[in-house]
């Protein structure tokens, strides 16, 4: 039995199972509020009428609810990480912010709470326990630990998405900045200012929570050179910054890059030590640029957008009942985008 309008066929589930046309819209769309024993008996329901959602009227109802203040309908929890022993929460290391995060979700329904792990003794066991109390079915995972106590969380009961391949078990669906067409692009712009030996400063981390980016893109990009005039990749020793300035003085005598992509701390006043001048002397460009670096060109990885790629991922897997570590995880790649600045020369037209 397959019938040509949605409205017809929510009107014959809801006879069927004797409850509201709302109450069926509701469990069809994957809203909470709706009893696990209600929703099983819609979704056989919907089965057996071989119930078919009109992509049309969903628009037209999106539109109608848009309109309306949106009920802040559920929690979806964002995961972070407390762990300062792994120097990875200073100023030298960017994280996508809860702001843009909340903003998207509210904008679908829902509300927006940050938990954070190894702060007040909350361990993974504690968290698992709160998350299911409170009944909260999405969760954003932010890893800022090389220990990743967010991968000790069991994630069967949720739909989840994580930012960057720092945890890559389990794998989540994921959102993260193209941080290889990053540095491509980031030579590129260097190139045509008329600089010839780029150098690439970053901590392993960065390196492998951008599933090797940096060191792809800088690969790729060299392929092309003679291999004098190839700078190799730095990493430094240590995820504290301030620790690493022997390493980077040897590595810059040794290669003499002409511009430098590193970080925005630390770097600038070593620079001034090794009385190397930036623009005159050397370019500077920031890896992970964010609009107070006014002073500095830079790679902007734009984590406003893959803050809201990360909440549609989560809402349309609540939507389709879709819970725990996917078969095939999504990876949404976001490109990053070349901001210009003062610490490299203008561009000759």
């Amino acid at each position: 039995m397959h019938h040509t309008t949605t409205a017809s066929t929510l009107k014959d589930i809801a006879k069927a199972t004797g409850l509201s046309v709302m109450s069926v819209s509701r469990a069809l769309r994957g809203a909470p509020k709706v009893s696990e024993e209600n929703r099983k008996r819609i979704l056989t329901e919907a089965q057996r009428l071989d119930y078919r959602p009109d992509p049309h009227m969903a628009r037209m109802m999106q539109m109608v609810r848009s309109r309306k203040k949106v009920p802040i309908r559920a929690v979806i929890a964002v995961i972070r990480e407390h762990v300062p022993e792994d120097n990875l929460l200073s100023p030298s290391y960017q994280y996508v912010p809860i702001d843009p995060i909340r903003n998207r979700a509210h904008g679908h329904g829902y509300a927006v709470e940050e938990f954070f792990l190894g702060r007040d003794r909350l361990t993974p066991k504690k968290l698992q326990k709160i998350l299911h109390t409170r009944g909260i079915e999405g969760v954003i995972v932010s890893p800022q630990s090389t220990q990743l106590p967010c991968s000790q969380l069991d994630y069967s009961p949720f739909a989840a998405v994580a930012f960057g391949y720092a945890m890559r078990h389990p794998a989540l669906h994921m959102t993260a900045g193209n941080m290889t067409l990053g540095i491509q692009t980031a030579a590129e712009q260097l190139a045509a200012r008329g600089y010839q030996r780029i150098g690439v400063a970053v901590t392993k981390w960065i390196v492998n929570r951008s599933q090797f980016g940096y060191s792809g893109g800088l690969f790729h990009w060299q392929q092309s050179m003679p291999s004098n005039a190839r700078v190799p990749l730095l990493l430094f020793p240590n995820n504290d910054i301030s620790r690493g300035y022997s390493v980077f003085a040897k590595w810059m005598r040794e290669y003499r890059p002409d511009a430098l992509i590193t970080f925005d701390t630390h770097v600038p006043a070593w620079l001034e030590r090794l009385q190397l001048r930036v623009p005159q002397d050397i370019a500077f460009v920031v890896h992970d640029w964010t609009p107070r670096m006014k002073a500095y060109a830079g790679i902007y990885q734009r984590r406003d957008h893959l803050a809201a790629a990360a909440v549609d991922l989560v809402v349309t897997q609540l939507s389709q009942h879709e819970y725990g570590v996917p078969a095939v995880p999504r990876q949404i790649m976001i490109p990053p985008q070349w901001v210009d600045g003062p610490s490299v020369r203008p561009q000759k037209h």
